[in-house]
């Protein structure tokens, strides 16, 4: 693995900008020891066939598994990039897994995913002093995440569960996840995960509720589309509430103003993904007739992302690396901000590595323009002394 002199010591990396799929995997994959590696995550740039990638990388790593997905970007050693194969390597020595591929998920079946998941997290053997934790990469188009999620929560109770949506950079066509040597769409894959590194998970946006109360009127949930809002067509009363002609709603205005919903006592995005079928709001997350919401105003960007990536152990250290799953959606905000250097500084300075996302997972529920994350710490140092 590669010896970094300031980077991760707990995981390998490997990443290439190779426009050629065969010579961005063998740039990639220069540095791993197959022979060392539990499995490997890859993040799939949308230049590169997810199909050739999944196939070279089967031949290169001589059957080290190989989990992940396509993306809407990547966050490697340099920060957020747009082209780059990224390939984590998760080594023997401090991690076990085990694999669940959900197929066909749309329409989900949330009884067999449930009965799916309970019989491997029995199978998986738990190694005393070790700890737990699951990731899931799902189609992010699938529009399955919410109940997927919250479903694998309650089945798998006790088990924290951190995940990213599958993208295809801002072409919103067609999502994969890597299983068993394919890329395969209208699926998931979840991990079950041991490590005897301890870890803490991480979730925060920017934005506060801001004006009156929002009430959804007509909406089509099993696509997530919005055609009422406060009673009106909806892209003309969201153009209003957020001053913007609706000609010109654009990714970049529903990245700046997006729409709050508060579930017991913490807000969550939902964010707008396009305006589809005349004036109707195409949203990335669970929607529904009768959603009483909000707007939300952004606070300042690099201040929360620094708070919210400044964390410690119990004994003051930091971590040895963040997997990271952070919207597609923050970065076009950042982007049309002219803030991607300062970002890309501060989640290299904080060892952060991952993927922009479709959306995200976390304590069981699905959301949009926020960080999630699991920063992983190095394993005690015992004194044999």
């Amino acid at each position: 693995m590669r010896d970094l002199k300031h980077g991760p010591k707990s995981i390998g990396i490997g990443r290439s900008q190779a426009s050629d799929t065969s010579a961005a995997v063998n740039e990639a994959c220069s540095d791993f020891n197959s022979d060392l590696s539990c499995f490997v995550l890859a993040f799939i740039p949308n230049g590169l066939d997810p199909a050739e990638v999944t196939q070279c990388l089967t031949r290169k790593l001589a059957g080290v598994p190989v989990f992940g997905c396509t993306t809407a970007g990547q966050i490697t050693e340099n920060g957020y990039e747009s082209d780059a194969l990224l390939l984590l390597s998760f080594p023997k020595a401090n991690f076990r897994c085990s694999s669940i591929l959900f197929e066909n998920i749309k329409p989900l079946n949330s009884t067999e995913i449930a009965a799916q998941a309970q019989r491997q997290a029995e199978k998986f053997r738990h190694t005393a002093g070790w700890n737990r934790l699951a990731l899931m990469f799902s189609d992010g188009l699938s529009k399955q995440e919410d109940l997927l999620v919250s479903t694998l929560e309650t089945v798998l109770d006790g088990l924290p569960i951190f995940g990213g949506s599958a993208g295809d950079g801002l072409q919103y066509e067609e999502t994969f996840v890597l299983h068993g040597g394919k890329a395969r769409t209208n699926a998931a894959v979840l991990l079950l995960i041991e490590t005897n590194l301890h870890f803490q998970g991480i979730g925060f946006d920017h934005f506060l509720p801001i004006g009156s109360e929002i009430i959804i009127t007509d909406a089509d949930p099993e696509e997530r589309l919005v055609y009422e809002i406060n009673g009106a067509p909806a892209a003309l009363e969201y153009a209003r509430l957020v001053g913007c002609p609706a000609d010109q709603l654009s990714p970049q205005v529903f990245a700046e103003n997006p729409m709050l919903l508060r579930q017991n006592l913490n807000y969550y995005v939902r964010a707008i993904r396009e305006v589809t079928d005349g004036c109707a709001l195409s949203f990335m997350a669970a929607i529904d007739d009768g959603l009483i919401m909000t707007l939300g105003r952004g606070k300042e960007i690099i201040e929360t992302l620094e708070a919210g990536l400044n964390i410690h152990d119990p004994a003051g250290n930091s971590p040895d690396f963040i997997l990271g799953f952070d919207c597609v959606l923050r970065k076009l905000e950042i982007e049309q901000k002219q803030l991607s250097r300062q970002v890309s500084d501060v989640l290299q300075s904080r060892r952060v590595i991952g993927f922009n996302t479709y959306g995200e997972q976390q304590t069981g529920v699905h959301m949009n323009q926020t960080f999630v994350g699991v920063a992983f710490f190095e394993p005690e140092k015992r004194d044999l002394s």
